[in-house]
C-alpha cells in the first residue's frame, strides 16, 4: 500500500509540473504571438509609406561606391 501511495504522489507531483510547464508555454506561445502581430502592423504601415515606384529593383553595379 505504502509503494502505491509513493507511486501516486510521484505521478501528481509530475502532473503538476507539467501543469505548470503547459502554462507557462502557453503564455510564451501568447508573447510571441503579439509580438508577430505588432511586426506584422509595422511592415504594413512601412509598406503604405513607400510609393508604388519606389521598390523597383535596381542593379549596384550602376552605382558608384560613395568615395568616387
Amino acid at each position: 500500500m505504502a509503494d502505491t501511495q509513493a507511486r501516486l504522489e510521484a505521478l501528481e507531483i509530475k502532473a503538476a509540473w507539467a501543469e505548470d510547464l503547459l502554462d507557462q508555454l502557453n503564455l510564451a506561445l501568447f508573447r510571441q504571438q503579439q509580438c508577430i502581430d505588432q511586426l506584422q502592423a509595422e511592415l504594413a504601415d512601412l509598406r503604405r509609406q513607400v510609393p508604388e515606384g519606389a521598390a523597383a529593383p535596381r542593379s549596384l553595379r550602376d552605382e558608384l561606391p560613395p568615395h568616387y
